[in-house]
């Protein structure tokens, strides 16, 4: 807040203190109390408000208090009040003047020193005094400021109304002397004047004037009272005014009395000729008098008073003397004007002069126009440029020539630059040819995406990206990392500036940009990192990246190298799996060992896991040692489990003593028996548990058993007292017998159950069922009766044991043969063959088929189960005749089950047939491929036919790519079908379908290759797939042009040229594609006539007919005016209303030329035929224009213009187009080799 002091006289405000927090007047006085910040203000004297005593403060004022004659400033400190003590004796003065009692204050005043309150105390007395007529006090003040004069003055002045008063009575201040006098002091003369006249003193009053030196008003005091010394005063006047050489005042003196001459005289002599000057120039009379002029006009130019010369020779009519005058005075707005009309030539020489005199005053701008008038270009421009006019200097820059320009364009441009204006400067260094400083302008700025928009306009890549580079490694030098950092990101180099943060050791700023650029590589880096801030022993900093990497485990090892327990402890915890932390915490302890082990180990409450993970891990030892400090009862089992860790180890020995300590003897004595060391397991037993003296004996038994040492076994058991087990052993070998005397001599009480058991088990394999019948097949057979052996064994069925019905089968079988009949071993064979073939024992049925010379009967056995081999070697041995009835149920079968790759082994072209019929055309051509050319290509026509059909054409090309074209005249119609599907498919037009035109050149490419070597050669079709082939390879190498900026011109040649083929194109679209081709590279009359013959193709296809078509604008070029109509519009209708819309716009613009561009031949430039002479040229293999000159032959009949495989070679160079690389190893097939200026691509 602002502190103001308000002036109600005047009505103005005066600022006495800003950041005023506290004002108050001290009650009773005009003291002003004020807080400024950390200071006390007190203006003692508000009159005089510069006049200021401070004094520091700690807190803030609260308040004023004022008593028993002592003023006090209240401050609150905080928590204490402190106050401050104001001058009284100052503040009394106020009091004193406010009272009106000033001789009080002039007593207080005169116990003062002089200070600058006292000296402003002393002058507000005075006035305030001399206010109240108190003349004798403000006598007394002027003394005291030292001001003698006015205290002389009223010194006087008071003697005077002394004596008014001891005449008169009163304080004679009234008296008019006093008065006059008072008035006189206040230097209002005039009051006085007029006090001296009401009193009729008009001596005293010319007194008062002459003694002031002012005679003007003491001769009209007197003139006015009719003095009659008023010729006296005056010419007491005049010499007074010689004689003190005021001649210019006696001058006009004389002046005024109408002594023009005399007063000539004096002006010069008062070395006044300007004055002199004026008033001859305003006297006609004087004007006429040569001498006088002359003088004056010496005196003028002696003087340097050019411009008045010049006035002065002007007016009496020298205007050459004039001129010469105003021209040295620098007055040149005169002079021109007077050469206007009297000297016109050297006008433009005096703009000239008058603009470098008002460069030479500074005055730049008021010169540039002054220049402009003297054609004087360089120095207007410097002028404007030097006022900063800078719009101004550019106009005047624009109309000069580049050279001169230049310097000017750059240092405007810096100006632009400064002021952030950076399109304006742009523009200005481009006009310069500073475009680098341009460059250099964005970058400083920090506008990478202008700076590298425009070094693309006028640098190549390459020449970019190394400007880049260097630019970003200088500010690199200059720690100006960031900056750095979008140099290397504009040039697609963010490798540079990572490794830039590296060797900087800016790891947040690398880590940045490999997440952006190098996502994959984001955790390898961080571990990267991480072991280099480990290796320098910043193992906070390693940690972070560590654990960006999610690799928590080495940032553990890492502290855990460093002995930085907590802090793995810290890590694991926070970041590692459910129980690392606690496995940190177990590796610390084992760390420590001993007390400090057990006591950090219960400090997280992991004493108990600690010992059973020690144990478990093999780590007895430190089980052992923390067991033994802190939980002795874990010791057993830790002893059981080193006990069983020994015994995985083999070391028996020692597993013992541990099982024995464990309390454990029973498993050492198990683990004997396990390992079979029968004579140490009893020896434990025995002497540590005998209870398993008995498990070893039984142990031994079963061992005994399993090697068939039945008596040795047997004894065992009789010494462990468990006969039951030797029952049950004898029973699972099936020695009942064994068992019946075990259980009569020591379980007799068991012996009838055994028996019963014994009885069951014989009954089952009695007379009843299989048993029973192979008992009684067995009995027939040893009878001699076989044909009821036979039947006994047929009617053998046991689902359950195939095996043995099979036996049975065979059994009966062979009796049969053996035994039987002839007709009766038939019939056997013919009952059991089947039953075997549905058993799928192939061979066995037919080995019986065979047996009995039933050949058909064996072969259908084998057929059955579709073992043909089997069967086709057997009609090959015994009846050949039924070969072909083999192969034909073979053939029957394999279409039956769709096994078409068994039947390509027998009948290849049925088995292609079926794959053709099932679609399986890749395993169709993959056999047929095998066969021969033809086969293939057979197949191959029929999949294309199918692909088309289906109006998948795209894949039929890849089709005749992967397989190559052969030139069979059968397949003729789907390449053509081909080539008009693909230049009738939407969206080919774009750098994008490249691959898809270069599949159909390539194509058509082998396909003519193989027509030159056929019966087909030079026949119409192969001329017509020649032209395919050129078109095809136009809009390959037009789309590759479009996918490269600097190639735009080149695609649009490209599709001009293809409207030479509108006999093989869509006419519409070729039109189409040409006019806007040609309107985006600004050839707006080409693409004006083109885009007007698409709209009329449009019109006509709608109407159905072309017989409305003009063909004037194409008259004497090679555009075929004969086309088919195309069957429907290939262009939609929103792209062909704004194509109306843009050829209506432009046929109203009168500049817009109907008519295609000519060449040197006054012919259609992109025409192939001279329209005079009929020559016919070659056209350029890279832009189908004709090639006239500057070509290179590539071979025969293929030429190339020289600018264009430059620009193409140069173009794919810099940028490494795949799709260019492509066009030229087409041309180096098609054209058999490139010349030798060839570049490489790596």
């Amino acid at each position: 807040l602002q502190l103001q002091l308000y002036d109600i006289e005047s009505s103005t405000k005066t600022t006495i203190l800003n950041y005023c927090s506290y004002v108050q007047w001290v009650p009773g006085s005009d003291v002003v109390v004020a807080q400024n910040r950390n200071s006390l203000c007190i203006w003692y004297n508000i009159d005089a408000p510069e006049r200021v005593t401070m004094f520091p403060l700690k807190g803030d004022i609260v308040g004023l208090e004022r008593n028993d004659g002592k003023t006090e400033v209240i401050v609150s400190e905080g928590v204490n009040t402190v106050s401050y003590t104001l001058d009284e004796g100052l503040i009394e003065f106020g009091t004193a003047v406010d009272d009106g009692d000033y001789h009080r204050a002039t007593a207080f005043l005169e116990t003062l020193e002089m200070s600058t309150e006292t000296e402003a105390m002393w002058k507000t007395l005075s006035r305030l005094a001399l206010e109240a007529r108190q003349l004798h006090i403000a006598e007394r003040c002027f003394a005291a400021l030292g001001n003698m004069a006015k205290a002389r003055f009223l010194h006087e002045t008071n003697v005077i109304a002394d004596q008014a008063a001891q005449e008169h009575g009163g304080d004679g201040t009234d008296h008019y002397l006093v008065r006059a006098r008072l008035a006189m002091l206040d230097k209002n003369y005039k009051l006085a004047e007029m006090i001296f006249l009401e009193q009729n003193a008009t001596e005293e009053a010319m007194d008062m004037y002459q003694e002031l030196h002012m005679w003007d008003e003491c001769i009209v005091v007197a003139k006015a009272k009719g003095h009659p010394m008023l010729e006296k005063l005056r010419r007491g006047y005049y010499q007074w005014l010689l004689d003190t050489q005021q001649e210019e005042k006696a001058g006009e003196v004389q002046e005024g009395q109408g002594d023009y001459l005399a007063a000539i005289s004096l002006y010069l002599r008062a070395g006044l000729p300007a004055k002199a000057a004026r008033l001859a120039m305003n006297r006609d009379e004087l004007l006429t008098s040569g001498d006088v002029i002359d003088r004056i006009s010496t005196a003028l130019i002696r003087g340097e008073l050019y411009e008045q010369a010049g006035d002065l020779f002007e007016k009496v009519g020298n205007p050459r003397k004039a001129l010469e005058c105003y021209g040295k005075g620098s007055a040149f707005l005169k002079a021109v004007e007077l050469a206007r009309l009297a000297f016109p030539a050297e006008v433009v020489k005096l703009e000239e002069a008058w603009g470098d005199h008002l460069v030479q005053q500074k005055q730049l701008d008021a010169a540039i126009n002054h220049y402009i008038e003297a054609r004087c270009s360089i120095k207007a421009i410097e002028a404007a440029v030097g006022a900063r006019q800078w719009k101004k200097a550019i106009y005047i820059l624009d109309l000069q020539d580049e050279q001169t320009a230049a310097k000017y364009y750059l240092k405007i441009a810096q100006h632009y630059a400064a002021l952030q204006e950076y399109q304006v400067a742009e523009e200005l260094y481009i006009k310069g040819g500073q475009t680098k400083d341009a460059i250099d302008m964005y970058t400083q700025a920090g506008l990478w995406e202008q700076a590298h928009k425009l070094a693309l306009k006028c640098m190549s890549q390459e020449d970019v990206t190394v400007l880049y580079i260097t630019q970003a490694q200088d500010m690199e030098r200059q720690g100006k990392y960031k900056e750095a950092e979008r140099l290397y990101i504009t040039v697609n180099e963010p490798d540079l500036a990572i490794t830039m943060y590296k060797k900087c050791k800016m790891y947040d700023e690398m880590v940045c940009l490999v997440a952006k650029y190098h996502k994959d590589l984001l955790g390898d880096t961080h571990l990267h990192l991480g072991k280099e801030l480990e290796a320098e022993g910043r193992l906070q900093e390693a940690e972070y990246h560590y654990l960006e990497a999610k690799d928590w485990k080495t940032t553990v090892n890492m502290y855990r190298v460093n002995d930085m327990w907590e802090e793995a402890y810290r890590v694991a915890k926070a970041h590692g799996s459910a129980n690392s932390h606690k496995h940190v915490a177990y590796l610390w302890a084992k760390s420590l060992g001993g007390e400090a082990a057990v006591k950090l180990l219960s400090k997280f409450g992991l004493l108990e896991m600690a010992i059973d993970h020690a144990t478990d891990s093999g780590v007895f030892e430190f089980a052992f040692e923390l067991a033994r400090l802190s939980m002795k009862q874990k010791m057993p089992d830790i002893h059981l489990k080193y006990a069983m860790f020994l015994e995985d180890e083999g070391k028996f020995e020692e597993a013992e003593g541990e099982f024995i300590k464990a309390g454990k003897p029973k498993e050492a004595v198990l683990m004997f028996v396990h390992n079979q060391n029968w004579d140490a397991a009893q020896r434990v037993a025995e002497a540590h548990d005998p209870d398993s003296v008995a498990d070893v004996l039984v142990g031994q038994a079963q061992f005994a058993f399993e090697q068939r040492e039945f008596q040795k076994a047997e004894a065992f058991l009789l010494r462990a007292q468990r006969p039951e087990l030797a029952i049950k052993y004898y029973k699972e070998a099936g020695m009942w017998s064994e068992a019946l005397r075990i259980c009569k001599e020591y379980m007799p009480s068991r012996l009838g159950e055994l028996q019963e058991e014994c009885g069951r088990e014989a009954g089952k394999k009695g007379s009843s069922g299989t048993e029973g019948l192979l008992e009684q097949a067995r009995e027939w057979e040893q009878a001699g009766e076989y044909a009821r052996a036979v039947d006994c064994y047929l009617k053998v069925r046991d689902p359950s044991n195939s095996v043995l019905v099979e036996k049975c089968l065979l059994k009966a079988a062979e009796l049969a043969m053996k035994f039987l009949d002839q007709s009766q071993s038939m019939e056997v064979t013919r009952t059991v063959a089947p039953q075997l073939v549905a058993m799928k024992k192939y061979s066995m049925a037919a080995e019986l088929y065979l047996n009995l010379d039933l050949i058909q009967e064996a072969i259908d056995a084998f057929i059955e189960g579709e073992e043909w081999s089997k069967a086709k070697h057997m009609a090959k041995e015994f009846d050949p005749r039924s070969e072909e009835y083999v192969d034909q149920r073979y053939k029957e079968y394999l279409k039956k089950q769709g096994n078409v790759d068994s039947l390509v082994g027998i009948d290849v072209m049925a088995a292609l047939d079926i794959y053709a019929k099932q679609e399986q055309w890749e395993k169709c051509l993959e056999v047929a491929a095998k066969q021969s050319y033809k086969v293939l290509h057979k197949y191959v026509a029929l999949y294309a036919t199918h692909l088309i059909w289906e109006g998948s054409w795209d894949k039929a090309l890849r089709l005749y790519v992967h397989h190559g074209a052969p030139a069979n005249s059968q397949n003729f119609n789907i390449y053509k079908r081909l080539f008009v599907e693909m230049v009738n498919a939407s969206g080919m037009n774009c750098a994008e379908a490249y691959s898809s035109w270069a599949d159909l050149r390539d194509m058509l490419l082998g396909l003519c290759e193989n027509l030159v070597k056929s019966s087909e050669a030079n026949t119409p079709a192969h001329e017509e797939f020649e032209r395919m082939l050129l078109i095809s390879h136009y809009c390959a190498t037009r789309s590759a042009a479009q996918g490269l900026k600097q190639l735009d011109t080149m695609a649009a040649q490209l599709s001009i040229s293809l409207l030479r083929h509108t006999d093989l194109l869509p006419a519409d679209k070729a039109f189409y594609e040409a006019g806007i081709a040609a309107k985006a590279v600004s050839w707006e009359n080409m693409a004006f006539v083109f885009l007007n013959r698409f709209l009329d193709l449009s019109d006509a296809i709608e109407e159905g007919n072309l017989d409305s078509l003009d063909h004037s604008d194409f008259q004497r070029t090679d555009i075929p005016f004969e086309v088919p109509l195309p069957a429907h519009q290939h262009v939609p209708e929103e792209q062909r209303e704004e194509v109306r819309d843009w050829v209506l716009t432009m046929s109203m613009d009168q500049r817009l030329e109907q008519a295609l561009p000519q060449d040197e031949r006054d012919t259609y430039e992109a025409s192939l035929v001279a329209a005079g002479t009929g020559v016919h040229s070659l056209p350029c293999v890279l832009t189908g224009y004709p090639v006239l000159r500057n070509k290179i032959e590539l071979r025969p009949g293929r030429e190339v213009k020289k600018d264009a495989w430059y620009k193409f070679m140069m173009a794919v160079k810099t940028s490494h187009s795949p799709a260019g690389q492509d066009v030229i190893e087409f041309l180096r097939r098609w054209c058999g080799g490139l010349p030798s200026t060839s570049f490489s691509f790596q």
